[in-house]
């Protein structure tokens, strides 16, 4: 379900959409606290309510957070607000040719990413925390 424009999550005010894909819609806000624009990545509650979609989410956040290159946007928080978790984000302007390049990248350090931490699902890893 798309988020109102005028939306707000914790610090950040919605602004208007960006767009969207299987993991998400991509929203243009502004942070209230520090007055910049920046992206929010918000994962729709339908796939929220999934713990692996989820765990997903938690782990895309953590991986692009560990990288530093010009062409992929900085995690500034991963969060929850009124029952919305979102990724906030870099706002990285360009075409749109260049943010179709940039998420083919992105998936593609998904996949490699997925495959390292394949051996090692989340219930395992909460498994372990708990015992």
């Amino acid at each position: 379900m798309p988020i109102a424009k005028r939306t707000r999550l914790a610090p950040y005010n919605v602004l208007s959409p960006l767009g969207s894909g299987g993991m998400g819609e991509i929203y243009l806000a502004e942070d209230t606290r520090l007055h910049r624009k920046v992206a929010l990545k918000i994962l729709p509650a339908d796939l929220a309510s999934n713990r692996d979609r989820m765990c997903r989410f938690e782990q895309e956040a953590t991986a692009a957070a560990a990288l530093n290159h010009p062409n992929i946007a900085h995690i500034y928080e991963i969060s929850e607000a009124d029952g919305v978790n979102f990724i906030a984000m870099e706002l990285i302007h360009g075409r749109q040719t260049d943010l179709a390049k940039l998420l083919r990248y992105v998936q593609h350090w998904r996949k490699v990413w997925r495959k390292l931490m394949r051996p090692v699902s989340c219930t395992a890893i909460s498994s372990r925390i708990t015992s």
